[in-house]
């Protein structure tokens, strides 16, 4: 596991957790908590024992507001600086996009800027009904990148995606519903518990499985010539040779829950 005193990552069972640390800030991303977000991830990657992550932010007023902007002085100061920091962004992204098991953002008030860049990131988003979301480059006059665009796009789709950045103001929680940004809407007294369900619900089922779907629907979102069709099917396969198929099965004929091991 990776902790920073900015980014904190820990393990309930099957769950691993990656907290954004700086509540002070509105949870805003520092270089720091960009690459320590990258070594949380690819860490959790490796640890069989871990079946879903949730990302969330400390405190109750921020998932998480963008850059620290605080830390621009030192960290962007030079082309070099830039160019670092733009890389440790791009870096923390695909740790938490291409993650190989199912991801969770716990969203609670403000999600902007590059918190929407990881919620995008992530599987499945569920927020309290006093989050808010927000893109606002065009404010800035700020240029957004491709892959940023398309992940925000893969979720919400192209006319969505064009309302966010057109108009870059703040939407509310059952506006981020109504355009399939979130999954689920919950009370903010109930946010945590609900998602801790949520990820124990997806934790109990076969891994295996589980994982090959993230990974067919990801390679359903590119482009076709780009497919991994023969890993798709090979994923498949493997789920049939498994001894967790074999244990659905028996649970399912002796009227028990079943337990997954992942093999």
């Amino acid at each position: 596991m990776v902790s920073t005193d900015k980014i904190i990552s820990r393990k309930d069972g099957h769950v691993g957790y990656v907290i954004f640390n700086n509540p002070a800030r509105r949870n805003a991303m520092s270089l720091e908590m960009w690459q320590a977000c990258t070594a949380a991830m690819t860490a959790f990657a490796k640890d069989d024992g871990v079946r879903v992550v949730v990302l969330a932010g400390a405190g109750d007023k921020a998932f998480v507001a963008g850059a620290d902007i605080s830390k621009f002085g030192d960290e962007r100061a030079s082309e070099a600086g830039v160019k670092k920091y733009n890389d440790a962004v791009e870096d923390a992204y695909a740790s938490v996009h291409e993650f190989p098991k199912p991801t969770i953002a716990q969203i609670r008030g403000f999600c902007v800027g590059g918190g929407m860049g990881i919620a995008s990131c992530c599987d499945l988003r569920i927020a309290s009904d006093d989050a808010r979301f927000a893109v606002p480059a065009a404010k800035l006059g700020l240029g957004y990148g491709y892959p940023g665009v398309k992940r925000l796009m893969d979720v919400v789709g192209p006319s969505f995606t064009k309302e966010i950045f057109f108009t870059a103001r703040l939407f509310d929680a059952q506006e981020a519903l109504t355009m399939g940004l979130v999954n689920r809407v919950v009370g903010n007294d109930a946010l945590e518990s609900y998602v801790k369900d949520y990820a124990a619900t997806i934790a109990a089922n076969a891994p295996m499985t589980v994982d090959s779907i993230k990974f067919i629907v990801g390679e359903a979102c590119k482009d076709e010539l780009k497919r991994d069709l023969m890993r798709c099917e090979d994923m498949v396969q493997a789920c049939f040779r498994s001894a967790d198929y074999e244990e659905g099965r028996a649970a399912f004929m002796e009227k028990r829950k079943p337990v997954f091991t992942g093999r």
